[in-house]
């Protein structure tokens, strides 16, 4: 519009630090069959999206492994997070395993549209049958398609591996390298009406991902080892455990990033808890250790979609040093937020270096920013020196001492 000849106008400048609301990071996406779920309200190959608080909706899923999923996520949502926001993505259960397996890497291949189709980006996946392999040294078709699949949408994945042996799991594992990736080395045992089966463990684990998250105020920047899951009768095989002897079973499988579950056992100084059982594992399956703990890939997605957020904002601008202020101060508020809140240790404030911000950069409208920050770590092991206090002594002689002294 034109200004006014007589009047006045009003304009709202821009130039301000913006605030984000981050996003969730619960929201889940199940890839897998179930042949007898209503075909009109989970159509073959097409994403869903509800709610697992929705009893009648659930119910639609029928029997198959989907539904069993679900049960499994709803069993460690507690007290007033009765539900998660799941996607699901139901395939053709095949006429063998390996039919079944590579229509799931088919509905992998399509894992970046599920976004826009469904107005949601599922930052938890677990997709069926990653336990089975053709043979002891190939890797399975599902996991070699998860890494490209979880990079689209910043996300993770619980893997179910073989869970009959530590050595079939941990040849499994050995199969994998990647951020995204958290293996799991044993089976779950569950009721399904008065019948005792066993069911994968990664639902249970998606599950105690979303719990933890609600815990921390929807942020996940928090680890899940050593919490209780729920709605187990059993686990698939006894893995012996101890918090002091690294020769376990259990501690070796730990040892090679498999993540394991451990019953209670009560008065026993090693063991984990006295009673339930007790989801352990901290690391995914990347090589090095700068980006090893899965909770801190999460936490990092946390604050790059956030980052996706305020750089939106500013992008079409003309750049000047009150834009460029705006950008970054919004960044560093950003993070300044995060460590206040103990979501990260700490962040380099020196975002903007002069030396990869060339005045032919500048021209071409490109700004560079260098951010740091460090994620807090897991708290895996205690060293503890247990010795003898001689100053204790000391001060004994020297109460013994004043009390003889007040009584003479």
């Amino acid at each position: 519009m034109s200004n006014p000849i007589f009047g006045m106008s009003v304009a709202r400048p821009n130039d301000e630090p913006v605030p984000t609301a981050g996003a969730d990071f619960s929201k889940m996406l199940l890839i897998e069959t179930s042949p007898d779920a209503d075909a009109a309200t989970f159509p073959l190959g097409k994403a869903v999206r509800f709610s697992t608080s929705n009893a009648a909706i659930v119910a639609k899923l029928g029997t198959g492994p989907l539904r069993d999923a679900v049960s499994g996520i709803n069993a460690q949502l507690t007290g007033l997070n009765v539900g998660a926001d799941a996607t699901v993505v139901r395939v053709t259960e095949g006429a063998s395993v390996p039919d079944t397996v590579a229509n799931i890497v088919a509905a992998l291949d399509k894992v970046g549209d599920i976004p826009s189709q469904v107005n949601a980006t599922p930052r938890l996946v677990w997709a069926g049958r990653t336990a089975w392999r053709a043979d002891g040294v190939t890797t399975n078709p599902i996991v070699a398609a998860l890494p490209a699949a979880l990079e689209k949408l910043l996300a993770v994945a619980p893997v179910d591996v073989d869970d009959t042996t530590a050595a079939k799991a941990i040849s499994a594992r050995e199969t994998m390298n990647s951020q995204r990736l958290l293996p799991i080395g044993m089976a779950a045992r569950v009721y399904e009406g008065t019948n005792l089966v066993t069911r994968p463990m990664g639902p249970r684990v998606l599950g105690l991902f979303a719990r933890v998250d609600n815990e921390n105020e929807g942020k996940p920047f928090d680890p899940i080892a050593n919490r209780a899951l729920y709605g187990l009768a059993g686990l698939s095989r006894p893995v012996a455990f101890s918090l002091f002897d690294g020769s376990t079973e259990g501690q070796q499988l730990l040892d090679a990033e498999v993540s394991i579950v451990v019953p209670g056992e009560v008065n026993v100084d090693g063991a984990i808890a006295e009673g339930g059982f007790t989801y352990i594992g901290t690391d995914n399956t990347d090589t090095g250790e700068l980006w090893k703990q899965i909770h801190q890939v999460r936490g990092a997605d946390y604050i790059t979609v956030k980052l996706i957020e305020i750089t939106r904002r500013f992008l079409g601008q003309k750049i000047t040093v009150d834009v460029v202020e705006a950008y970054v101060n919004s960044i560093l508020f950003m993070l300044r937020d995060h460590k206040a809140a103990g979501d990260i240790l700490g962040y380099d404030r020196r975002v903007f270096i002069p030396d990869q911000n060339s005045p032919e950069s500048i021209r071409l409208g490109r700004i560079k920013l260098d951010l740091g920050i460090e994620p807090a770590p897991a708290f895996k092991r205690a060293a503890i020196d247990l010795r003898r206090h001689r100053p204790a002594v000391e001060g004994l002689v020297a109460d013994i001492v004043a009390r003889l002294n007040t009584i003479a």
